[in-house]
């Protein structure tokens, strides 16, 4: 706990310059005395209109989405207490990729695809739920099996919904479920779920330590354990429907993020979990600008980033741990 403020001082002056990289950088690049002025109320009208409503929305966004990701895998991995959970092993994001696809095959808006994209995430949650739950209590095991069924359910509508969708509808689909940024323009509800997500799992740290040995030892240390569960189990929907209503499908932050910080920090909740919303940011910031630079003016989803980034580095963490 001693290096929790170094550690956080330190990812949050990394983010600062993570989110001011991402405005500088763009098919036109702007110095940063350029964008200092416009965030300070000044500037070009055509600085002002690139930054403040185009980079800087999608920044934000891209920020908040990989902390969610980030946290949510962070309390996956100590729920099911299984290095290889990340935040869709449950099927959330199959059941927000089927509302959103349907969405668009209905020619809907982009709000109103995040609604359905929401209102599929929360349909996946509360399916997986109950069919662990069956008519006895859930265990980890059968609750990540059920998920791995459920997710599998989702990818064969997906693929059918995919088949039967006219052509002109199949680009943005595709965008969508490689995860994309562009359409991200309110992060303000992300932010706010990420804020109070952490806020709300950071007192639980303590006992999340304990609930990662196993179940019968934080019930012998005091901890009450069903409880806990069904509240880390609840927040982690809440973050991965909020990330994949923004984004779409983004991989492996949620997988790297957390391992990458244990590496480094050890494997105390209390500085994990606030360490994942600043570190997730910050990767997802820098795969995003990524994307909209490395082929401008033309974009590349942002999950193929950082796909093309978690593999190496997963494969880099596997053969450390070995």
């Amino acid at each position: 706990m001693n290096r929790l403020v170094p550690v956080l001082g330190l990812l949050a002056a990394a983010s600062l310059a993570a989110m001011g990289l991402a405005l500088t950088l763009g098919s036109v690049p702007l110095p940063p005395t350029e964008v200092w002025a416009v965030v300070t109320g000044g500037g070009e009208s055509l600085s002002r209109t690139l930054v403040l409503e185009l980079r800087l929305p999608r920044t934000l966004a891209a920020f908040a989405t990989g902390g969610l990701l980030a946290v949510a895998g962070a309390l996956m991995q100590v729920l099911l207490r299984n290095p290889l959970a990340d935040p869709y092993v449950l099927g959330l994001s199959g059941g927000a990729a089927v509302g959103a696809l349907l969405a668009m095959l209905a020619g809907l808006g982009v709000a109103l695809v995040s609604g359905a994209a929401f209102a599929g995430a929360l349909l996946s949650t509360f399916l997986v739920f109950g069919l662990a739950h069956g008519t006895g209590s859930w265990t980890p095991v059968r609750l990540l099996l059920t998920g791995v069924v459920v997710a599998a359910g989702w990818g064969a509508l997906i693929s059918f919904i995919l088949a039967v969708s006219p052509g002109a509808e199949l680009p943005g689909m595709l965008y969508w479920l490689m995860g994309d940024l562009s359409h991200a323009r309110h992060p303000g509800p992300a932010w706010l779920v990420l804020l109070l997500a952490v806020v709300l799992a950071w007192p639980l740290g303590r006992s999340l330590n304990v609930l990662a040995r196993g179940a019968l030892q934080a019930a012998s240390l005091g901890v009450s354990v069903r409880p806990l569960e069904w509240t880390v189990y609840l927040v982690a929907a809440l973050l991965t429907a909020t990330a994949v209503t923004l984004a779409g499908t983004v991989g492996f932050v949620g997988l790297i993020v957390p391992h990458m910080l244990r590496l480094v920090l050890g494997n105390d909740q209390r500085i994990i979990l606030p360490a994942s919303a600043l570190a997730g940011g910050i990767l997802l910031t820098l795969a995003d600008t990524l994307a909209r630079t490395v082929i401008a003016p033309q974009q590349l989803p942002v999950g193929v980033i950082t796909a093309m980034l978690g593999v190496p580095v997963f494969l880099y963490l596997l053969h450390r741990s070995r």
